[in-house]
C-alpha cells in the first residue's frame, strides 16, 4: 500500500510560500477591484500570467503541445478552472469583504468531495468523508444563512458567486483526469490552461467591458492586478506542481486550511473588514470539515 510523501522543511516552507501567495490573492482583488471591473481584472491576472509561466516550461526543456485534441482538452479546463471561477468571485468580491470571500474559497475541497462522488467510479465518499462534508456544509450554512433569511440580495448573490465558483474547480478536477491520459507535463497544463483562459476572457471583455472607455485606473489597483497575475498566479502555479512533486497531492492540500488566515489578517489590517461571531462559527466548522476530509485528524483517532 503506497503512502503519501513525508513533508520536509522545504515541503512546509513551500506550503507557507503559497498560502501567503493565495492567501494575498485575496487582498489583492480587493484592491484591483477598486479600478478595474472583474471581468478585466481577470483577464489581467491571467494574460500577464502567461509570459513568465511559458519562460519556466521553456527553461525546464518543455513545449507545449501542436495537437488539436490537446488544446480542446486546456480550453476545457482553462474555462472551469480559470475563468468562469475567476469571473463568478471577482464579481462576487466587489460585495463580500477579502477574509469571508476567502473563507468561502476554501470550501473547495468539500464540493470536491461531492462532485467526486456522483460524477466518478472510483471515488466514492467514505463515511469520514461524508462527515466532513456535512460538518463543511454546515458551517457554511452558519455564515450564509442569516443573509439568506433576508430575502436575495447583492450580498446573497455575491456569496451563492463565490459557492458556484468552487464547484467549477471541482468539475475541472473531474474533467482534468483526462489530462492523465495525455503527454502533457503538470507544468505544461498550467501554462497551457492559463493561456486558453486568458484567450477565453478576451472577447468576454471586449463585448461586455469595453477597456478602452474605462476611467484612468488608480496606480495601486495596477499593482495590485500585477502583483495578481505575476505572483499569485504564474509564481504560485510553479511553486504549487513543484510542492505536489516532492510532498505528494494530498500534503499539497495544507494549503487551504492557511490561505483563509492571512486573507482575514491583510483585510482586518488594511482594508477595516471584520468577522461577526457567526461568520468565525461557520469559519471554525468549516475548518473542522477540511480537517477531516483531508484524513490525518481521523487517523491520529484512530491510532490512540
Amino acid at each position: 500500500m503506497m503512502t503519501s510523501p513525508k513533508l520536509d522543511a522545504t515541503g512546509w516552507g513551500l506550503i507557507a510560500i503559497l498560502s501567503i501567495l493565495w492567501g494575498g490573492a485575496f487582498f489583492l482583488i480587493e484592491v484591483g477591484l477598486r479600478s478595474y471591473s472583474p471581468n478585466i481584472l481577470v483577464f489581467m491576472r491571467l494574460a500577464l500570467a502567461v509570459p513568465p509561466m511559458w519562460i519556466v516550461m521553456r527553461l525546464m526543456g518543455e513545449r507545449l503541445p501542436t495537437d488539436p485534441k490537446s488544446w480542446a482538452l486546456l480550453m476545457v479546463v482553462g474555462a472551469l478552472n480559470c475563468a468562469l471561477p475567476f469571473i463568478l468571485f471577482f464579481w462576487g468580491q466587489q460585495y463580500l469583504d477579502s477574509g469571508y470571500a476567502s473563507i468561502l474559497n476554501a470550501t473547495t475541497p468539500i464540493w470536491g468531495v461531492v462532485v467526486a462522488h456522483f460524477m466518478t467510479h472510483d471515488e466514492k465518499a467514505t463515511p469520514a468523508r461524508i462527515v466532513g462534508v456535512l460538518v463543511g456544509m454546515a458551517g457554511i450554512i452558519v455564515m450564509v444563512g442569516p443573509d439568506a433569511m433576508k430575502g436575495l440580495s447583492k450580498n446573497l448573490l455575491a456569496q451563492i458567486a463565490c459557492i458556484i465558483s468552487t464547484l467549477f474547480y471541482s468539475f475541472a478536477a473531474i474533467y482534468g483526469r483526462r489530462l492523465s491520459q495525455t503527454q502533457m507535463t503538470p507544468m505544461v497544463v498550467a501554462t497551457g490552461q492559463t493561456a486558453m483562459a486568458a484567450l477565453f476572457m478576451l472577447p468576454v471583455v471586449l463585448l461586455f467591458d469595453q477597456p478602452w472607455a474605462m476611467a484612468m485606473p488608480r496606480l495601486d489597483s495596477t499593482l495590485a492586478g500585477v502583483t495578481l497575475a505575476l505572483l499569485s498566479t504564474a509564481l504560485a502555479y510553479i511553486l504549487y506542481f513543484r510542492l505536489i512533486d516532492r510532498a505528494g497531492a494530498s500534503n499539497a492540500q495544507l494549503v487551504a486550511f492557511l490561505m483563509p488566515i492571512l486573507a482575514v489578517i491583510l483585510g482586518i489590517a488594511f482594508l477595516g473588514e471584520s468577522l461577526s461571531s457567526g461568520q468565525i462559527a461557520g469559519a471554525g466548522l468549516i475548518a473542522v470539515g477540511l480537517a477531516i476530509l483531508d484524513g490525518r485528524l481521523v487517523a491520529r483517532f484512530q491510532q490512540k
